[in-house]
């Protein structure tokens, strides 16, 4: 009896001591908003066993030790990204009015890409038309096609892109396709997947899950490479929200069609995005393609000035979010804003309402239905505080409004992939180019007057007519947006 009083004083005792050990290493995580250390501790104190289990799996940024040595390897070899061979340095001088510098400095600090000038740009019309752009790009190439998706559908314009890599290979240009392992999972397992490597394409699946069971072992399972990224002969490239897919996006129908943008580039821009695509490929196939980082760069001509941003788990911390709250800050008489996905940063969240507070219109427009519930719920969650602010709310009817864009004074642009959320700041590899080109910034101002015109205003007395239980659901999801 005496032994099995004392068995049961020492399990609770080590119980709680792993508990305490849990407890502290959720506290002293680096590089962790103090309101996410609360809530994994309550989650843990309230849900032991649960909640030690859930921290293991989501608690920590973790892509791998082998990853993260793999991509401090690939960085050491890649050539100086400052650099630019061949080229004649007044070609590329970026055109910066005085009260911009900061954005693109902030832009230097997480990747070291300066922005260059001698850009020219084309804001594409639709998703279809993006599609049939690339593939015409594609058949012209005469050096090589790298590309880079989140998620590739083998549908329509998913089998289209296939042939065209398969043709590009056949005429013997070097052909690399990486997709993520997660959303083209069902891709990379199809016969078309089997069909391009056999015909001569280089693929290779980012971040590849492998054994489900296994995976959490070896880094979280949830982090992954969102980014849509092609570079054609070293000198075009693609920016912007579109996945490799039909607008109709089968695989979650009823809330299509899904709305992107993409812009087109050419000029040394592109060196930039073939860095990006570099370190991605090299990190996960054993093949050294830095000599394509060396290769002496066109001709410039007059162009647009433009830098591309590239963040993850193995980028500085905290990088998207700062680029955010840097361009809202820069605002002066407008920014406008548009992304599927909101669950800021307390900094962010601030930075929004205080251009909306200092007399700058500030608008923004989320898509009315989410395709993800628990993020269409935490967005709610912060609408009022966003109006009270003078901020003004739009909720697309449309379809999925998917574009990630935003504008400023009519003078800057930021278009890519990253959304404005905790996934995109902290889990997910994005890619995002910035801008500054007044006729261009016009026309994707716009593009977002389209997406205006088919969305429905959202006023602070919709908002206080919400039911207690609405407003006490979107605001506990958003006070797990720290854990989530």
């Amino acid at each position: 009896m005496i032994e099995n009083q004392m068995l049961s004083v020492l399990g609770t005792v080590l119980f709680w001591l792993v508990h305490l050990g849990f407890f502290a290493r959720a506290i002293l995580r680096p590089h962790r908003d103090p309101e996410s250390r609360i809530a994994w501790v309550v989650v843990m104190a309230v849900l032991p066993v649960v909640g030690i289990i859930a921290y293991l799996l989501l608690g920590e940024t973790n892509v791998g030790r082998r990853r993260v040595e793999r991509m401090r390897e690939v960085l050491a070899q890649l050539p100086d990204v400052a650099e630019t061979p061949g080229a004649n340095a007044v070609d590329f001088q970026p055109e910066i009015p005085e009260r911009y510098p900061h954005v693109f400095q902030v832009g230097h600090s997480v990747n070291g890409f300066q922005p260059v000038g001698g850009n020219q740009a084309r804001l594409l019309p639709d998703s279809n038309a993006t599609i049939e752009s690339m593939i015409a790009d594609i058949d012209a190439a005469t050096e090589q096609v790298h590309l880079m998706f989140y998620i590739w559908l083998p549908d329509n314009n998913g089998l289209k892109m296939v042939e065209a890599l398969m043709r590009a290979a056949v005429r013997k240009v070097p052909c690399r396709a990486m997709a993520d392992g997660l959303g083209s999972r069902t891709m990379i397992a199809s016969e078309h997947w089997r069909a391009m490597r056999d015909a001569g394409v280089h693929v290779a699946t980012a971040l590849p899950i492998g054994n489900p069971f296994l995976r959490p072992l070896r880094g979280r399972i949830d982090l992954r490479n969102h980014r849509k990224i092609m570079v054609i002969d070293n000198h075009i490239t693609y920016c912007g929200s579109q996945n490799c897919a039909d607008p109709e996006f089968l695989v979650k129908a009823k809330f299509a069609p899904w709305v992107d943008a993409m812009i087109r580039f050419e000029g040394p821009i592109a060196r930039q995005n073939q860095h990006l695509f570099a370190s991605d490929w090299m990190a996960q196939v054993d093949e050294d393609i830095t000599a394509l980082l060396r290769q002496p760069l066109l001709p410039g001509e007059p162009g647009l000035t433009a830098q591309v941003i590239g963040t993850g788990p193995t980028a500085r911390y905290s990088a998207m979010p700062e680029v955010f709250a840097t361009l809202m800050f820069a605002a002066r008489r407008e920014l406008f804003i548009t992304t599927p996905y909101y669950v800021p940063d307390e900094a962010m969240q601030g930075a929004l309402c205080a251009s909306a507070l200092r007399g700058v219109a500030t608008t923004i427009i989320f898509p009315a239905r989410n395709d993800s519930w628990i993020v269409g719920a935490a967005s709610r969650s912060y609408y009022a505080d966003l109006l009270a602010a003078g901020v003004r709310i739009f909720e697309y009817q449309g379809g999925l409004l998917h574009t990630k864009s935003l504008t400023l004074d009519g003078a800057i642009t930021l278009i890519g992939s990253a959304n404005m959320d905790r996934r995109s700041f902290e889990l997910n590899y994005e890619n995002n180019i910035l801008f500054y080109d007044p006729t261009l910034t016009a026309e994707v101002r716009r593009r977002q007057d389209t997406y205006l015109a088919q969305s429905r205003p959202v006023t602070a007395e919709m908002v206080s007519q919400w039911s207690m239980t609405r407003r006490l659901w979107n605001n506990t999801i958003a006070m797990l947006g720290p854990v989530l």
